[in-house]
């Protein structure tokens, strides 16, 4: 008796919380019989807003499913394979932010990207309709965001919605991922970038090419071989040697190639981050066994590794976990700052290739390469005495080097006004000579064990140097797409049923 009573108490209780917090149809917000509810609720004390929004999703659709989710990895308003539209834009709350354009882009100054804090959409997909429901409240010390789809049919309908919403947005779209701060962050830019590298751009010696390239796309070719041999499908290249000697061109192309073979690359830009260097290390080797077979790259791997986090990234690179399919380049600068334990053992980095500063002959390759650039220039004089002299003033010159000595020679020229112009013969020795007189003697570099070495490396266009991620963080492509989402035209064609705002049910 005593359990019926308390049950016939609840019920009573809950009765009048419905009666208290739901008002009476005022005529505002009739599009959305949800969002007065909503407002009304959000206004008043609560300790667990998503269960009652689930709940009164439940009773304005009585038969329909109802599936709550967290956004994160699904971004639902991004996915290109449904039709989205606001079940009503008077209803629809979102708060602007501004997001500047690259001034050298051209065009407007930037994008006014729409957060969303209270939104209600019609989704079609797969010949099924959907309604997803974006909630945002402040919950303890942040802010939660709680979604929800409400479906005239089986859970699973939902379910099947986000998984091929999760499984976009884990594919990259001519995206390069990055990880920056503690967290992996997709960028179109970069790629773009990567995609104007060629090896036809880098003249490197026949072998030391033919072995690079060896190296990186044969070992994806070689699983089974790996197998057969009982040995771990992994592999580590190390790049080093003074720096505008076109390691990063190199890593661009293979980057480049990789993706293209579908063998993403992992951009690693810091260690450093809010979870401390060691749980960026595991996010990043987690990331790459759950991409694999990819490559990760590791530019700058002096910086990167320091006494404090080498035994943990050692342990990531030996792989206890397991990291069939991971290949891991890494470049510096100075590789005599590398421990011996990372560089000098066989099974992390087995292969190390020095691309040092050109001899003579790599020299004037690069100088008849602006020789035939400028031939079409009738007020330049380049005879091929003065390809063989740029090769002889130039000698521990690296490539980066002898490019600025012809761009500062170009530069100067322009800015010269009149006939009595100094040849371009004269500028560009007067160029060589200043730079001379600027370039620091280097060490000596290492004679490593095992290493592939060359000399050449050599860029054979002007390439901008490797841009990394910007801190700033580019519009997203669910960002792009958001002129989609909010367009509430009536016009837009919907595959299926889509539910008809008067039809939808309002709690009496």
């Amino acid at each position: 008796m005593a359990g019926m009573n308390a049950t016939r108490h609840l019920e009573v209780l809950e009765d009048a919380f419905i009666k208290v917090s739901f008002q009476e149809d005022s005529g505002i917000g009739a599009d959305d019989p949800f969002y007065d509810d909503w407002v009304n609720q959000s206004s008043a004390r609560f300790s667990e807003p998503s269960v009652y929004a689930a709940r009164t999703l439940r009773e304005l659709h009585p038969g329909h499913s109802v599936v709550l989710f967290q956004d994160y990895e699904t971004s639902i308003l991004g996915f290109s394979g449904a039709l989205i539209q606001p079940v009503s834009a008077s209803n629809l709350i979102t708060s602007l932010f501004f997001v500047p354009n690259p001034r050298h882009n051209g065009g407007p100054p930037g994008t006014l990207v729409d957060s969303v804090k209270y939104g209600a959409f019609r989704v079609a997909w797969n010949q099924y309709d959907f309604l997803l429901y974006i909630l945002r409240y402040p919950q303890g010390l942040g802010i939660n965001t709680q979604h929800y789809l409400v479906h005239d049919g089986p859970e699973e309908h939902s379910r099947a919605l986000l998984m091929a919403a999760g499984g976009y947005k884990a594919q990259l779209h001519e995206e390069i991922l990055i990880f920056n701060q503690g967290f992996w962050q997709k960028d179109h830019s970069l790629w773009v970038e990567v995609q104007k590298a060629n090896w036809d751009d880098v003249i490197l010696k026949d072998k030391f090419k033919h072995d690079l390239k060896k190296d990186v796309f044969g070992f994806f070719d070689s699983e089974d071989l790996y197998k057969q041999l009982a040995i771990p499908w992994k592999r580590g290249l190390i790049m080093y040697g003074p720096p505008g000697n076109g390691k990063t061109i190199s890593m661009k192309t293979i980057m480049k190639d990789c993706d293209a073979k579908g063998f993403a690359p992992l951009y690693v830009k810091s260690f450093k981050s809010w979870m401390g260097e060691e749980g960026s290390m595991a996010a990043v080797f987690n990331k790459a066994r759950e991409m694999a077979p990819c490559v990760v790259v590791l530019e700058d791997l002096d910086s990167l590794i320091n006494d404090q986090n080498r035994s943990f990234f050692l342990n990531q690179l030996d792989g206890l976990e397991g990291n069939d399919g991971l290949l891991v380049i890494g470049s510096t600068n100075h590789f005599e700052r590398l421990d011996p334990a990372l560089s000098g053992r066989p099974s992390r980095f087995d292969r190390k290739y020095l691309f040092d500063d050109p001899d003579r002959e790599e020299r004037a390759l690069y100088a008849k390469y602006w020789q035939q650039k400028l031939a079409s220039n009738k007020s330049i004089s380049f005879p091929d005495s003065l390809v063989d002299d740029v090769a002889t003033w130039t000698p521990k010159f690296s490539f980066a080097y002898l490019k600025e000595a012809f761009v500062s020679t170009l530069v100067l020229l322009a800015g010269i006004e009149g006939d009595d112009k100094p040849s371009f013969a004269d500028v560009l020795h007067g160029q060589i000579r200043s730079l001379r007189e600027q370039l620091d003697k280097e060490p000596e570099q290492l004679d490593v064990p095992g290493a592939f070495t060359t000399s050449s490396a050599t860029v054979a266009q002007p390439v901008p140097r490797f841009r990394r991620a910007q801190l700033a963080k580019p519009v997203s492509s669910r960002v792009s797409l958001q002129g989609r989402i909010f367009d509430s035209s009536d016009g837009m064609s919907m595959p299926g049923q889509m539910p008809s705002v008067r039809a939808m049910p309002r709690m009496g």
